[in-house]
């Protein structure tokens, strides 16, 4: 599934659509004119987005809300997540590089 959420978020329409919706539940109206686009467009990226389980929608009356799904949202963060070994790894490796650096300028100042 994340393949699929990050290529329907690789489009720039749908990702300010998400980033709008990240602030709340809106209906198609308020995000076409929100962003600037037509009806038809955004009504074609809200199905995108609603097929991959990224939206729901609620219909009120005549109009339909939507509103941003968290669950593909937390496993794109448990995927990141999952290389944090690599950003320690680093973090240590610059670490010890500092830690060293300084060692060096202290003896350096010292004189």
């Amino acid at each position: 599934m994340q393949a699929a959420v990050f290529g329907a978020l690789g489009e720039p329409s749908r990702l300010q659509i998400v980033e709008l919706l990240r602030r709340g539940p809106h209906g198609v109206g308020e995000i076409a004119e929100a962003l600037g686009l037509r009806q038809p467009q955004v009504s074609k990226h809200l199905k995108v987005l609603d097929r991959l389980g990224i939206v729901d929608v609620e219909a009120r009356a005549r109009r339909r809300i939507y509103h941003l799904r968290a669950e593909p949202f937390d496993e794109i963060a448990h995927w990141v997540d999952s290389f944090e070994h690599l950003w320690e790894v680093r973090l240590d490796a610059l670490g010890e590089h500092l830690r060293t650096h300084a060692t060096d300028t202290t003896r350096e100042d010292d004189q």
